[in-house]
This record gives structure tokens, C-alpha cells and sequence, in this order.
């Protein structure tokens, strides 16, 4: 009988996620809801248990009381197997102090890659919105016999400024890797794409950690995987570099092939929303072959229209109510009520908002049970909403948790 590598997962979901202010004033970043029916963090659990991988720590931190009560009612793995998805906090276990970085996070959880003692460690953000299948990865790390892989996508040399850049050879090997440089190295391939990193990365266990008390030990070291661990790996040439657009997930179509986005700020987190709308979506959430699971067990009922109530080229979750409203190019969260007479346009509203008779919502993100009143306008005078709201660079008028305006 052929054996199985021994797998561990750990997803990195301390993240402050200030750049997502106000969505992330009450919750940690992963927390954040997306899409209507989910969480930023069932992305990459999803991707990970739909491949097979059920041995699975969420490292947590910043505000994280509803990250880990979502973790444990929503991705309980009950029964007496070895499978775990467990939220781990920040334990202090080697001293008095939180984690300083996303390498400090792992190496003051080392505990977790002793106990359960894996061959290879995977290591995920929670904070992407893609689909991909990681056992593709890990074969193919694997197979170079190199200690670390990196995922990288392919994104425009001119656009690529923006992201640590990686370096390879023909082979694949990760011959540098750079921060956010001016003159980005392009893919052996093509001129004029680069390799951005995922900040998805597979480990050897043992490598792993020589190379985590290595750096805990550099005083001038931010203790960061991307600008600490991974360069220590580069300069033994021992990183290889996975191309995410030859992960193949079942079900996906060519319009959302190698779809990744980091939602990081406002406007990419409204842009991200607005993908999932069109006729053929840029991201396809209907994908049943490789399903994000929605993890939300409220039992609501099927939305509801009802007083000519419409919604147009929109996504309405559970238990919605459109009541003589209209709703256009936007995404309703479960439980979102829309009075008569009341427009949403271009917009995102997540749980429990309720929007009042007449009141005018547009380009505008809605967060947690804020309560629009009757006759009340966002996302329409400018100025106006400059004196109340947080607004993107984007224009885009975001209204934080539990407000009423």
C-alpha cells in the first residue's frame, strides 16, 4: 500500500488588515465577510479541504473572537480521526511578547509542527480570494527535491511593482526574490509578465524549521515569510517557484482560470465583490466541482420578492427580503432587507443591513447590521458623505458595523 506524505497546514490569519478600516474595527481581516455567504478565510480552507489536506492550523491574533467562534461551529471536524481544523492563538511560548511577524507567528507555534511531526508544511495566507488546488503544489514540490516552493502568478511586468517579485530560472529555481522593485525580473518564458508572489508557500518540515530558529536568532530580521524566510532559501537555492497557472481545479472555466485576488484594501475588496456579478463572472462561485463552501448554518429561508421588489445582474443570499425595492449590480449578504421605494445600486451589503423606505444606496459597502433609515442617501453627495463615512481612494463609501444612518 503506497503511503501518503504526512501534511500539515498552517493558514496565517493574524492580519490587522488597517487598509480594510472600517471593515476590520470589530474583527480580524480573515473574518471579514465576502461574497454574500462567506467568510474571507473559507477561501483557502475550502481550497485546502477539497484537496484532501484535513490536518489544518489557523494561526489567529488581532480581534479574533469571531474568527474563532466562525472556525469552530463552521469547520468542525467531528468524530475520533486525526483530522483537525483548529484556530490556534498567539500563546506566548517563547516569551512575553505577540507575534512580530508572519515567521515569529510559525516559529512561536513550533509546537504544532513537533506534535504532529509532517513531512512537508504547508503554509497559506487567509486573506486571497481564488481557487486552487495545493496537492498540485505540493506534488510538484516534491518532485524538484528542492526544501521551499513558492506560488506565483503571472501578472504584467508594468503592474508588478507592487508585489515581491520572484526571479527563476528555465528550471524553475528562485534565482532572487525582491519587494515592490522598480525594474521587475520577468518569467523565463515571457518578457513581459513577472512572477508575483501568492504568499502561499510549501515546506520541507525539517528545512522548515532550521530556517525559522535561524531567523529567530537575527536580531535585524522582521521575522517576515516573504522578506526573511523565503530569501534565507533563495540564497541556498533551495526555492522553486510554482506557476499558479498550471494548477488545473476541476470545474473552473477559462474566463476565471488563475483567478487570485489579494483584498487588502477597500477598492479591491469592492472590485473583487463586483467580478462575481456579471452573466459569465470573472469568478465563478457556482463552480460545484470545487465548491467554496458556505459554513453559515443560520437556516434561513429563500430570499424573498415580493411588491414588485426586483433585483438585476445582483447576488441575494439567505433570507433576504426585497420589499418594492430595487436592487441593482450588487451583493446582498443573508438577512438584508430592502423597503419600498429604495434603490441599492453597485453595491455591498453584508448581514442584517436593513435599508428604509426610500433611501438611496450606491457604490457604497454596507457593513454588519447598519441600520439605512427611511429617506436616507449614500453613496450620492459626495461632500456629504465625506462628513460621515469612510470613503476610498476609489470613491467608494464604506458605513462600518452596527451603525444607523
Amino acid at each position: 500500500m503506497k503511503t501518503q506524505p504526512n501534511v500539515l497546514a498552517i493558514v496565517l490569519a493574524g492580519g490587522e488588515g488597517k487598509r480594510l478600516f472600517p471593515l476590520t474595527e470589530d474583527r480580524a481581516k480573515p473574518a471579514v465577510p465576502f461574497g454574500g455567504a462567506y467568510r474571507l478565510v473559507d477561501f483557502v480552507l475550502s481550497n485546502l479541504v477539497n484537496a484532501g489536506f484535513l490536518k489544518i492550523a489557523v494561526l489567529t491574533q488581532y480581534k479574533s473572537h469571531s474568527l474563532d467562534r466562525h472556525i469552530s461551529q463552521a469547520w468542525n471536524l467531528s468524530g475520533p480521526t486525526t483530522q483537525y481544523i483548529a484556530s490556534v492563538p498567539a500563546q506566548q511560548r517563547r516569551g512575553k511578547r505577540w507575534y512580530t511577524g508572519s515567521a515569529d507567528a510559525i516559529v512561536q507555534s513550533l509546537n504544532l509542527i513537533n506534535d504532529e511531526k509532517p513531512d512537508y508544511v504547508i503554509v497559506f495566507g487567509a486573506d486571497h480570494v481564488y481557487r486552487m488546488d495545493p496537492g498540485q503544489m505540493v506534488a510538484e514540490h516534491i518532485a524538484t527535491g528542492l526544501e521551499c516552493s513558492v506560488a506565483g502568478i503571472r501578472v504584467p511586468r508594468e503592474e508588478a511593482s507592487a508585489f515581491g517579485c520572484i526571479e527563476a530560472d528555465a528550471a524553475g529555481t528562485i534565482t532572487n526574490f525582491v519587494e515592490k522593485p522598480d525594474n521587475p525580473p520577468s518569467t523565463p518564458d515571457d518578457p513581459s509578465m513577472t512572477y508575483a508572489s501568492m504568499g502561499n508557500y510549501v515546506f520541507n518540515a525539517d528545512a522548515l524549521k532550521r530556517a525559522l530558529l535561524e531567523d529567530e536568532k537575527n536580531e535585524a530580521s522582521a521575522h517576515d515569510m516573504g522578506g526573511d524566510i523565503i530569501p534565507y532559501f533563495v540564497s541556498k537555492q533551495q526555492a522553486h517557484v510554482y506557476d499558479f497557472m498550471a494548477n488545473e481545479v476541476p470545474g473552473a472555466t477559462e474566463r476565471d482560470r488563475g483567478y487570485w485576488r489579494d483584498v487588502g484594501t477597500i477598492d479591491s475588496f469592492y472590485e473583487a465583490h463586483m467580478d462575481l456579478i456579471s452573466v459569465h463572472p470573472i469568478f465563478n462561485l457556482y463552480n460545484s466541482k470545487w465548491p467554496i463552501h458556505s459554513t453559515d448554518s443560520t437556516n434561513l429561508p429563500p430570499a424573498k420578492f415580493v411588491q414588485n421588489g426586483i433585483a438585476q445582474s445582483s447576488m441575494v443570499a439567505a433570507g433576504c427580503i426585497i420589499s418594492g425595492g430595487t436592487v441593482r449590480n450588487s451583493v446582498l449578504a443573508e438577512d438584508v432587507h430592502v423597503a419600498d421605494g429604495a434603490t441599492v445600486e453597485g453595491s455591498v451589503l453584508m448581514p442584517g443591513v436593513r435599508v428604509g423606505r426610500g433611501a438611496v444606496v450606491r457604490h457604497a459597502i454596507i457593513d454588519k447590521n447598519v441600520v439605512v433609515s427611511e429617506g436616507a442617501i449614500i453613496g450620492v453627495d459626495r461632500a456629504r458623505d465625506e462628513e460621515r463615512y469612510t470613503i476610498s481612494a476609489g470613491g467608494v463609501v464604506v458605513v462600518g458595523k452596527n451603525q444607523t444612518v
